[in-house]
């Protein structure tokens, strides 16, 4: 007789693994802040049952680009109160810190929130603390001072977060911010973040040539200078980026996702590497609420599968960052991450930043675990 005594179990009318290829009912059993069995039958007992006959289990989501922050930051909230009860279990900080105030971000979100969060450091010594643009003054990028954190940072710190956008640099030469910015990640050897132009004096084939095998593009969807697609099709130098093996995210935010794009890209068999929400200050009270269960339910109304959709929201992006023996899988032995959906077919309508709709319903976060701990969740 198994006198295993669980944790918690949870069985669930559909069990989704984009990695171990899991699709149907199941059952997922925590030990601690580990997953330590997933089948339909198993010995043992458990402190704590749990079932959803009609809803989806998935790994714990990962949104490869937001913005998690408690203090020092313009766009950052706290990722425990605005990610984690709706689903999100690990996040890629854009650019919240920089090398100046990277000790201070350790200490208050990578090693207090329950979040597992990493950081894309920003080339701007100074994050996104200052009211204007990140790149605005030169004398803020500074090279020795970006490695120098990079390096101490260890596994919390990804990669280098550059955004090249008027926005960001001002009057200042996005050549020079790019050529620093590949300066810093061929000393560390650690991949860029990368928000592009979207101005005429820059064209987006010179950007994509700049950058290289790892390096990520976000924004893809975006309609402007540097959308990806002409009227009918990906173009040219967007393919070859992507043989080059650069990679493409979502990062929806407030003004980058377009379903016209979307469409045309996903009908031409471009498909995003990753799907992301840039969740930020003023996404905060929305309604319905933007986050990474509504941002996925969008790209499958925009064509993409359901499986190519929830891989792109668990254990692609969980690659990307380096972490697929530890998050954004069930596979036994991997952090206890989980994200229990109810999809709502009668929500409100899934639209992109110009409140263009698209019919369908909508996934929904109705549990999250993060490491074997049951996390508050509030449907809005």
């Amino acid at each position: 007789m198994d006198s295993t005594v669980y944790d918690l179990i949870i069985n669930a009318g559909r069990v989704v693994c984009p990695s171990t290829g899991l699709d149907g009912p199941s059952t997922v059993a925590v030990k601690g802040d580990r997953i330590v069995s997933v089948g339909n039958r198993f010995e043992g007992t458990a402190r704590q049952t749990l079932d959803f006959p009609n809803d989806l289990l998935l790994p714990g989501l990962v949104d490869m680009h937001a913005h998690p922050a408690r203090e020092g930051s313009k766009y950052g909230i706290d990722p425990d109160i605005h990610m984690l009860p709706r689903g999100t279990t690990t996040v890629l900080s854009q650019g919240d810190a920089g090398a100046s105030n990277w000790p201070r971000y350790r200490e208050s979100v990578v090693e207090k929130a329950c979040t597992c969060v990493r950081l894309a450091l920003n080339l701007s010594i100074r994050g996104e603390s200052t009211a204007g643009g990140c790149f605005e003054n030169l004398s803020d990028i500074d090279v020795d001072a970006c490695v120098a954190a990079v390096e101490d940072g260890g596994d919390a710190i990804w990669g280098i977060a550059v955004n090249i956008s008027t926005v960001t640099s001002g009057d200042t030469d996005p050549h020079e911010i790019m050529r620093r910015a590949l300066s810093a990640a061929d000393r560390i050897g650690c991949p860029l973040l990368f928000g592009s132009r979207s101005q005429p004096d820059f064209p987006l084939a010179h950007q994509l040539a700049w950058l290289r095998t790892g390096d990520v593009v976000t924004y893809c969807f975006r309609n402007d200078t540097d959308r990806i697609v002409n009227d009918k099709c990906v173009i040219d130098e967007v393919w070859k980026a992507r043989e080059k093996g650069v990679l493409f995210d979502v990062g929806h935010g407030m003004n980058s996702f377009h379903f016209d794009v979307a469409e045309t890209a996903i009908a031409s068999g471009f498909l995003p590497d990753t799907i992301s929400t840039d969740l930020y200050l003023r996404h905060v009270g929305s309604h319905p609420q933007h986050d990474l269960p509504r941002t996925l339910s969008k790209l499958i109304a925009a064509g993409m599968s359901e499986a190519d959709a929830l891989s792109r929201v668990t254990i692609r992006p969980a690659e990307v960052l380096g972490m697929s023996g530890e998050v954004g899988t069930l596979a036994p032995g991997t952090s206890a991450d989980l994200s229990v959906l109810r999809w709502n077919s009668e929500t409100l309508p899934l639209c992109d930043v110009t409140g263009a709709p698209r019919p369908g319903g909508c996934w929904e976060p109705i549990l999250t675990v993060r490491a074997g701990q049951l996390i508050d969740t509030v449907v809005s």
